[in-house]
């Protein structure tokens, strides 16, 4: 086999959290380009937009609605179940759904706290859980999607800050139990990308100025920068890689 067979994907089955829209659906569709079958999930959307695309290059498209925020430790396993019924196996998890509230911490509401942890690593740590449980029989990928807040404390966003450095050391931690079953576990942390959670930033014109400046490469990300990166950590490529994260950021971190 060579290098470049082993970035291919054909015959894997990959669920995608937060698949409808911005970094998720590009991602979705970087991962059908390589040859996956997807299963999507989403809030109460059937994301008919990534349906298309990804049966555009030849790959079944699969559909699970799902509302991260009131599902508990059962519901994320109901969740993987559902999900592997589909084909009878799941090869790939990409735990990329996530939300983001804004507010000064001093008045920073317990609702908003208690929210986004529930979505961004609650739900990120018991569906993964749940996919290791059927993995560790045969090896699989599981990605977590963290954030340039991985690392940094932000502004006016404690909670996502919060819950994106609980991305990276949860990454860490149940690579060091699940790399023994073949279990690969890594993250991606994407730069300032230009999507629906960053539009506020984006639309403030001094804010804007200040991230440009910071990036090297000179601009905001777009979300299909991402497409090498989770291929790379869904395919054979990274088979060694285990409790890493991934920095997309356009150079933001170097400087």
């Amino acid at each position: 086999m060579s290098i470049l067979d082993s970035f291919k994907l054909n015959g894997k089955v990959a669920l995608v959290t937060g698949c409808s829209r911005g970094l998720g659906q590009a991602m979705t569709i970087g991962l059908a380009e390589a040859g996956a079958d997807i299963i999507g999930v989403s809030r109460g959307s059937s994301a008919d937009e990534t349906a298309q695309a990804v049966k555009a290059v030849g790959q079944s498209y699969d559909h699970i609605s799902a509302d991260l925020s009131s599902l508990d430790a059962q519901g994320c396993k109901n969740l993987v179940e559902q999900a592997i019924d589909v084909h009878g196996k799941l090869d790939i998890v990409v735990n990329n759904a996530g939300i983001i509230r804004r507010s000064p911490a001093l008045e920073f509401s317990e609702q908003d706290w208690n929210d986004v942890l529930q979505v961004n690593l609650n739900t990120l740590f018991f569906i993964a859980q749940a996919a290791a449980n059927h993995m560790r029989a045969t090896g699989g990928k599981i990605i977590n999607i963290a954030s340039m807040l991985s690392y940094q404390g932000g502004i006016t966003v404690p909670a996502y800050a919060a819950s994106k450095h609980g991305v990276v050391g949860v990454t860490r931690a149940l690579a060091n139990e699940w790399a023994q079953y073949g279990v690969n576990v890594n993250a991606i942390a994407p730069g300032y990308m230009a999507t629906d959670n960053t539009a506020p930033l984006r639309a403030d014109s001094e804010r804007n100025a200040s991230i440009v400046s910071r990036i090297p490469a000179g601009d905001w990300g777009q979300p299909d920068a991402l497409k090498g990166a989770i291929v790379f950590l869904a395919s054979d490529a990274s088979e060694y890689v285990h409790g890493t994260t991934l920095d997309v950021d356009g150079g933001w971190l170097a400087r």
